[in-house]
């Protein structure tokens, strides 16, 4: 049922470009973003599922939001709010010959191609779950549905978007989102925790134009140099560590839960990664990489500007040095301060003659669960049981989802079902991102069936 129709979309849907304002401030005049809604908008009327409407949000500049409203069934009981985006990260290099961001590729059941599994797929999981219900006559509680276009820029409609809905919403129960990792492809993955994010473009400058590196090399220092140095303020380059300001006071059950992990992943936790070295990371400690990624700061460069491409350089003293850098916080962190903190660090105290400024662009806190109910635990064992063959396991996650950090605030007695689909292999984000179908076919039965149980009142027994 979920693969036939949807794969046709899906693969439509891999071929619009439709990236993130961030990543293309141009959207609007470009049109991909209302392709893509175009596409899914009218995807929506091929589910047959009785009590179903549907508008697009697009006020005052901000990018289109579909909200979608499903009145309960077979007087199902509850309300659940289910979450997914449909706009894209950028195309990225080191995809294969044969495949590319805009190229839809279907190959050993997964389907290639940016934006497939982070998150076209959310949509369709979500009226598939609620048509196959209705289907067979199975009891589901009321459900709305929000599909957003700005999630990989870090949300910002969204709190505007939220209060507008409000009303329509109402207080959930339960929120599901569809736009997390999987350990792996053998089971339902329950998030629990999720990073927050900071990201800015540092600048050096130390001249107005290029000059002679002879002429100037010893007088005039090294926009690189400087950057590198400003950079130590944070991390140090010997083993990546980062300042004790960015750290936070880790709970006991987070190393608990990342032994369970590295017990059931193992080695996959390091070799789900394309290595480009036979050698692999010294550390050993399985668990421990664990918690580092879900709940330890990291940080990363992921673009550098003002340097020719090397085949192009001139023997030229540049004039300066552009480093997009994205920091990655615990769940815990204050997303705020940490930006007031980095900013402060790297532009106080310059080099003689140089000037520092580092813009940010997006800051999102990170979010962490409380423990599920024993009916929600039960409802997510049993259908990991029923359609993977194992129980479901929790687990971190190392990247962002600003939405659910707002949804925490705005109801601190929902219930949060974290899942997704993006697992070994799969490079959200990088090239040759792929959807695997049957787990993506499987996590939909399972949303469908926490919601059978929702509808059934099990949640009040």
């Amino acid at each position: 049922m979920w693969r036939a129709p949807i794969l046709g979309l899906l693969k439509h849907y891999t071929k619009i470009p439709n990236k993130s304002p961030v990543f293309d401030p141009d959207w609007k005049e470009n049109g991909h973003m209302d392709d893509a809604v175009r596409l899914l908008t009218d995807s929506i009327r091929s589910f047959d599922i009785v009590g179903l409407r549907y508008d697009v949000l697009e006020v005052d500049g901000r990018t289109p939001l579909i909200f979608i409203e499903v009145e309960p069934y077979k007087s199902g009981t509850g309300n659940v709010l289910l979450y997914g985006h449909f706009d894209k990260q950028p195309e990225f290099t080191g995809w294969h010959e044969d495949k590319g961001p805009w190229t839809p590729v279907l190959e050993d059941g997964r389907l290639y191609g940016r934006g497939t599994g982070d998150d076209g797929y959310a949509m369709f999981s979500c009226l598939s779950a609620l048509a196959g219900l209705q289907e067979q006559g199975c009891a589901h509680p009321r459900c709305t549905i929000v599909i957003e276009g700005c999630e990989e820029s870090g949300s910002p409609d969204l709190p505007f978007y939220m209060q507008v809905l409000s009303p329509r919403i109402g207080t959930p129960d339960v929120v599901i989102c569809l736009d997390a990792e999987c350990g792996n492809y053998d089971q339902l993955w329950l998030t629990t925790s999720l990073r927050g994010m900071v990201s800015g473009t540092l600048r050096v400058e130390v001249l107005t134009e290029g000059v002679h590196s002879g002429a100037a090399g010893g007088i005039v220092p090294s926009s690189f140099r400087v950057l590198r140095d400003v950079l130590e303020r944070i991390e140090s380059g010997n083993d990546g560590t980062l300042v004790d300001s960015l750290h936070v006071s880790i709970p006991e059950w987070v190393s608990e839960q990342s032994n369970e992990v590295a017990d059931v992943l193992g080695d996959t936790i390091v070799e789900r990664y394309p290595w480009a070295s036979t050698k692999r990371y010294d550390q050993t400690d399985l668990a421990q990489m664990v918690t580092s990624n879900t709940w330890f700061p990291c940080f990363e460069v992921v673009g550098l500007g003002g340097a020719p491409e090397p085949q192009f350089a001139g023997n030229t003293l540049r004039p300066n040095t552009d480093a997009k850098l994205v920091f990655r916080l615990p769940p815990a962190a204050n997303h705020e301060k940490v930006q007031s903190f980095v900013k402060r660090e790297l532009e106080r105290d310059p080099p003689n003659g140089t000037r520092i400024t580092f813009n940010c662009d997006v800051g999102e806190s990170g979010w962490y669960s409380q423990p599920v109910q024993t009916w929600l635990d039960e409802a997510l064992n049993e259908a990991s049981d029923l359609y993977f063959g194992r129980p479901y396991k929790r687990m971190g996650t190392g990247g962002t989802i600003p939405f659910m950090k707002m949804l925490e605030d705005q109801f601190p007695a929902c219930q949060f079902v974290v899942t997704g689909v993006m697992g070994p292999h799969s490079n959200a984000h990088g090239p040759n991102e792929f959807l695997d179908l049957a787990t993506a076919e499987k996590v939909t039965c399972c949303v469908a069936h926490v919601l059978h149980q929702m509808g059934e009142g099990n949640q009040f027994n």
